[in-house]
Formats: C-alpha cells, sequence, structure tokens
C-alpha cells in the first residue's frame, strides 16, 4: 500500500512535470460558451504538428535504425501504459490491412493487457516487472525495437519495457511529452516531443496523445516505406480483407501502370489479388511465377523487382 510519504514524492515529482502543469488563465473555462472553448482547443491542437518537427531529426534516426532490424527479420513492438499504451496498440492493429505485415511483426503491448484497452487495470503502469514480464512472453530478443510510450516519461511500465529490452540487446525507442524524461534517458533513441500544459490539467490523452499518435504514424509508416511495403506513395502490399479494400486494390493497380479494368482483373486473378505482384505482371511484363520470384529476389522491393524484369 503506497505511503503518505510515497504521495507526497510521486506529487513532487508531477509538479516538475509539463504534461502536468496548472494554467490557471483557463481556470474559467468550464464557464465559457462552447464555441469560445472549441476554438481555444483547436488553437492548442494546432501547436502540436510544430513540436514535433523540431525532434525530426530524432523521429528519423530512430525509424532508419527499426527498419535496418525489421528488415533483418526483427519486429517492431510498442509498449505503454493507458492512453500511450492504447496508441500503441492501434497503431500495431492497422499494419496487417494497411501493409499486409504478419500480426506478429508489430504488437502492441499495453499495462494490464488486452482488459487495459477499455477498463483502468489498478497498478498496472506501476510496474517494471510487468513489463519484464510482457517482453518476456512476447519472446523479444536483439533482432526487435521495442518503443517504450509515456506522455510523462516517469511511467515505470514503459520504462521497465525500455530498460529490459536493452538489456537484451534490442533496440529501444523512448516516446514521451517531457523534456530530460527517465524514459528517453533508458533508451538507445530518445523522442521527446514537448507539448505544453494540457487544457484539462494533466489529461494527457489531449495534445500529448495527439503528439503521440502523430510520431507513431511515422514510425510505423515510414519503416514499411523502407522496407518496401509502397510503390511511390501506394500501399502495395494493402490487404484486400474486404469489398472497400477489394476497390482499393483495383484502384492501385491503376493508378500505377494506367491499365484499363480488364487487364487489372486478370492480373490480379494470376496473382490471386496481389496488389504488388499484379501491379509487376503489368508493368514489367512478366508471368505471375516470374514476379513473385522477382520480388522475393528484391526482398519485397518493388522498384528493384521492376528493375530487374525490365530489359537493359
Amino acid at each position: 500500500m503506497t505511503s503518505p510519504a510515497d504521495h507526497a514524492q510521486l506529487r513532487a515529482e508531477l509538479d516538475t512535470l509539463t504534461t502536468e502543469a496548472f494554467r490557471p488563465e483557463l481556470a474559467d473555462i468550464d464557464r465559457r460558451s462552447t464555441l469560445d472553448i472549441a476554438r481555444t482547443m483547436n488553437a492548442e491542437d494546432a501547436t502540436v504538428p510544430a513540436a514535433v518537427a523540431e525532434r525530426l531529426p530524432e523521429i528519423a534516426a530512430a525509424i532508419d535504425a527499426a527498419a535496418a532490424r525489421m528488415a533483418r527479420g526483427g519486429r517492431l513492438i510498442y509498449a505503454g501504459a493507458g492512453t500511450a499504451g492504447r496508441l500503441g496498440v492501434l497503431d500495431a492493429s492497422e499494419c496487417p490491412p494497411t501493409f499486409n505485415t504478419d500480426p506478429s511483426d508489430v504488437l502492441g503491448l499495453i499495462a494490464g493487457g488486452p482488459a487495459a484497452m477499455v477498463t483502468a487495470v489498478e497498478g498496472a503502469e506501476d510496474s517494471k516487472d510487468l513489463a519484464s514480464e510482457d517482453l518476456t512472453a512476447a519472446k523479444v530478443s536483439d533482432m526487435d525495437t521495442v518503443v517504450g510510450i509515456s506522455a510523462s516519461g516517469r511511467t515505470p511500465y514503459a520504462i521497465g519495457a525500455v530498460e529490459h529490452a536493452r538489456s537484451l540487446g534490442a533496440l529501444t525507442i523512448g516516446l514521451s511529452c517531457n523534456a530530460g524524461s527517465a524514459l528517453a534517458a533508458a533508451a538507445e533513441h530518445g523522442i521527446e516531443i514537448v507539448v505544453g500544459p494540457e487544457l484539462l490539467t494533466g489529461s494527457t490523452r489531449l495534445k500529448a496523445g495527439t503528439a503521440q499518435k502523430l510520431v507513431l504514424n511515422m514510425v510505423s509508416t515510414l519503416t514499411m516505406i523502407r522496407l518496401g511495403k509502397t510503390y511511390g506513395n501506394l500501399m502495395v502490399d494493402v490487404r484486400a480483407s474486404n469489398e472497400k479494400l477489394r476497390a482499393r486494390s483495383r484502384r492501385i493497380v491503376a493508378l500505377a501502370t494506367g491499365a484499363g479494368d480488364q487487364e487489372i482483373e486478370a492480373a490480379l486473378r494470376s496473382t490471386d489479388g496481389e496488389v504488388k505482384n499484379a501491379i509487376l505482371t503489368l508493368l514489367g511484363d512478366v508471368d505471375a511465377p516470374t514476379a513473385a520470384r522477382l520480388l522475393d529476389a528484391a526482398d519485397g522491393h518493388l522498384r528493384a523487382a521492376l528493375q530487374a524484369a525490365l530489359p537493359h
């Protein structure tokens, strides 16, 4: 059980965090009109991309390092508690339909397990040991990249995940929203997006959450671009699991090749619906088995496979 002294120490610690700072100029916000509050909140949100922009070199360096690990067969693993953990799970869950990754390639770990996605799990974020257990269960190795996510930068679960992963030789990234954070210090790549105090004191699902979402979008998207999951700005590894995505697959092939509907249908049939392969059969004028072989030899990079298919 936490003692009064522990509570006092935690309160003093929170008082030093920018994300927890009180803004007296907003103390009357509940008395303002809804439109005025909305304008204030919108203006606050507009400052987030600029804060992210200040850290782009660090973000890019972390992404290049993560992509290099994944190219050798490693995984991308997010670890966080509360909102930060949910954002990691969200980003991970969107990679299979967007980039046709195996569900095990990008993982989201949240303190307290899947139930914590919708219900707070008491004390889970306070345990470094729980993070170590979760990473052990995920069989983290030196091939992997582990991204600890915490708005405060002091969450024990996120720090514990990074410390445990680093002890195994995994690449580690610490994403927080306070300068001089323990999380960034624990990681090989520290990324601190300082967005300032929140509209509602300490509600880090707001600007801090938005900043984390923007950075995680970059981490997964740019990593997949580096891995050849796109052709230009087209999602050529999209998995057509529903009617909308099947229509998108056809549109992507059309945009990449300029082919007509009948050619596109024939190409997708011959490649069992694989967009990247279908594009290669059309642009490279090769059959489906050859397209598959060329893509395999090029580690899935369509541009490289296309260069190999075309006569020099």
